[in-house]
C-alpha cells in the first residue's frame, strides 16, 4: 500500500474512531487493527467496538476505494470468525460495517449483504461534511432504505 494511501487510511481511522466514540451511544472501543488468524494467514480488522446497548461487537472495515465483492466477502469472514472466536454466549451476533468511497447497488443486491442482518455497507466522504451536508446525506440514505423495504 503506498505511503499516501496509508496516511489517508490512518487519518480516516483516527477520525472515524473519534466520531463513533463521541456520537455513538453505547460504543466502547475494543481494538484498532485487531489481529485474527487462520492456520495460514493473519488478518487485521480496522476497528472493533462493543456496543453495550446492543450487546454485540461491531466490526468496521474502511476501504479507500469503491466497494468490491472481495471487500464484502472479507467482512463476512471477519464477522463469522469474530463470532466463533471472540463472542461470548450472552452476546448477540457481531455486526460488520463496510465503509467505502462509493457503494454499488448491484454488489449489495447479489452478495451476502442482501441476505444478512449483520453486514452493512455505506459510503463515506474523505472530508468532514458541513452539518447541512450531513443532514442531507442521512435523509437520502433513509429514502433509499425505505424504497428497498
Amino acid at each position: 500500500m503506498p505511503v499516501i494511501q496509508k496516511k489517508t487510511r490512518k487519518a480516516l481511522l483516527d477520525n472515524l474512531q473519534k466520531f463513533l466514540l463521541e456520537l455513538g451511544k453505547g460504543f466502547a472501543f475494543v481494538a484498532r487493527q485487531r489481529l485474527i488468524r487462520t492456520e495460514t494467514s493473519d488478518f487485521y480488522i480496522d476497528l472493533v467496538f462493543y456496543n453495550y446497548h446492543l450487546k454485540c461487537f461491531v466490526i468496521i472495515e474502511l476501504k479507500t476505494h469503491a466497494i468490491t465483492h472481495t471487500d464484502v466477502g472479507q467482512l463476512d469472514m471477519y464477522v463469522r470468525m469474530f463470532d466463533d472466536l471472540q463472542k461470548n454466549e450472552n452476546d448477540n451476533p457481531t455486526i460488520g460495517i463496510l465503509l467505502c468511497t462509493e457503494t454499488d447497488k448491484m454488489i449489495a443486491k447479489y452478495s451476502v449483504l442482501n441476505e444478512s442482518e449483520q453486514l452493512f455497507a455505506s459510503k463515506y466522504m474523505p472530508y468532514l461534511p458541513t452539518e447541512a451536508e450531513l443532514v442531507a446525506e442521512i435523509e437520502r440514505e433513509k429514502r433509499l432504505i425505505e424504497r428497498i423495504e
